[in-house]
């Protein structure tokens, strides 16, 4: 169970030893990320680059042009509508003081990821740190202040859970569970690409998530296995919400990782929800294959790809992975499923995932194929990459020409 840090309060499974065995001597030297989750009554990336397709992490999600339950607990759509623009307050009950930084997790383009732990109950969370003067420089404010109103909404089996957040002159904070499983990204990469059974599991909880999400008018916008954690029984925690944003119509940013970009945000067409059902394709395609169907080393091509070059399918994919993948990786959105009359419903009903039982799959009563090698409740940080440390001081209060436009930490 994930606890508050100021409170006192069948599938064959992937074999850890053969993993280990599979692993790739090539070193990987690109940004990574954690981020956490947490659920109350459960068990318990900032931006990658230079992505080569089986040894490193793919491309910077960029912004590439100019720059099952109610939240709000109010019946009148008006205000239910008004929170999930600014969010739930976040601010306000922790500090740097409650926590001791360990040890870094995770760095990237804003900032770093620090395994902590809590002066109060002693339990291990992940915090993370962006530098304010980066995300205005890199034009990210907007992004940043979504982030944090979308976490501050979103209460799900299946996502990342924000506790709080906190600034400094210099900082934004947030802190969250500390996931210690890892990234799918890793394992993915370790296993080469996933059995049928495995992929199916992990994208029916990826589905849910996104469900759930979109019931709140939020879509998400960069989905790919970098940005899915295992928890430490195995199950899938969605995060990084860089480009998560409150929708209730259409938008235009044309945002993301290339490899995962829908067609009608590359065209600069209004978008929806669509653009997540897509990606939700790439992602089954790319954990049944070990790639993306249209990566190319060059940007540019990837986009031409995505625009116009058909949909191949692997001999070894079955027949209802391929029906499946044609309808959500479909330019048509009038064929693609996850945008129809039917919504979600549509994806759950498809043969490829007729045997997941969805009520126990919400619940986590389904055995997860992977149950990552990891002590827990020791702050185990062995699925994690190590990362050098530096002198930096957290908590100075001064002058900070940025207080006006994140004020919501």
């Amino acid at each position: 169970m994930y606890v508050d840090p100021q409170n006192h309060n069948e599938i064959s499974k992937l074999d850890p030893e053969i993993l280990e065995k599979l692993k790739d001597d090539k070193e990987d030297h690109t940004d990574h990320v954690l981020e956490d989750t947490p659920e109350e009554n459960h068990e318990e990336k900032d931006q990658q680059e230079n992505f080569t397709i089986h040894t490193t992490k793919r491309r910077d999600a960029n912004e590439l042009s100019e720059s099952s339950q109610n939240p709000s607990g109010n019946s009148e759509k008006r205000d239910t509508q008004l929170q999930k623009v600014l969010g739930k307050k976040t601010s306000g009950k922790y500090t740097i003081d409650d926590f001791n930084i360990l040890r870094t997790s995770g760095t990237g383009s804003f900032g770093r990821v620090h395994l902590v732990r809590s002066v109060h109950n002693g339990r291990f969370y992940a915090l993370k740190v962006l530098k304010k003067q980066t995300v205005v420089r890199l034009k990210q404010v907007e992004h940043t202040n979504d982030e944090r109103r979308m976490l501050s909404v979103s209460v799900h089996a299946f996502i990342v859970r924000l506790w709080g957040t906190f600034q400094d002159s210099e900082h934004l904070f947030m802190i969250m569970d500390y996931v210690e499983g890892g990234e799918l990204f890793s394992l993915l990469r370790r296993s080469q690409r996933f059995p049928n059974p495995v992929a199916k599991f992990y994208a029916a909880e990826v589905c849910l998530a996104l469900d759930y999400l979109h019931s709140l008018d939020i879509i998400y916008r960069d989905l790919k296995p970098e940005n899915l954690l295992l928890d430490r029984n195995g199950h899938i925690k969605v995060t990084d919400f860089g480009f998560a944003k409150y929708v209730p119509d259409v938008t235009y940013t044309l945002c993301g990782t290339p490899d995962y970009i829908a067609p009608e945000v590359i065209s600069a067409k209004p978008y929806n929800k669509s653009v997540d059902w897509w990606s939700f394709g790439i992602l089954i395609y790319e954990m049944l294959s070990g790639h993306t169907p249209f990566y190319d080393s060059s940007t540019m091509k990837t986009y031409e790809n995505i625009l116009n070059a058909p949909l191949k399918f692997p001999k070894y994919f079955t027949p209802d992975a391929q029906d499946l993948l044609s309808r959500l990786i479909t330019r048509d959105l009038t064929e693609r499923l996850g945008n129809l009359q039917n919504g979600t419903e549509d994806i759950k009903n498809h043969a490829w995932f007729s045997e997941v039982i969805w009520d126990k799959l919400l619940d986590r009563c389904i055995e997860t194929p992977y149950e990552p090698p990891i002590q827990q409740g020791q702050g185990d940080t062995s699925q994690f990459d190590r990362y050098p440390e530096e002198e930096v001081t957290y908590g100075v209060h001064g002058d900070d020409p940025y207080a006006d436009s994140m004020t919501e930490f």
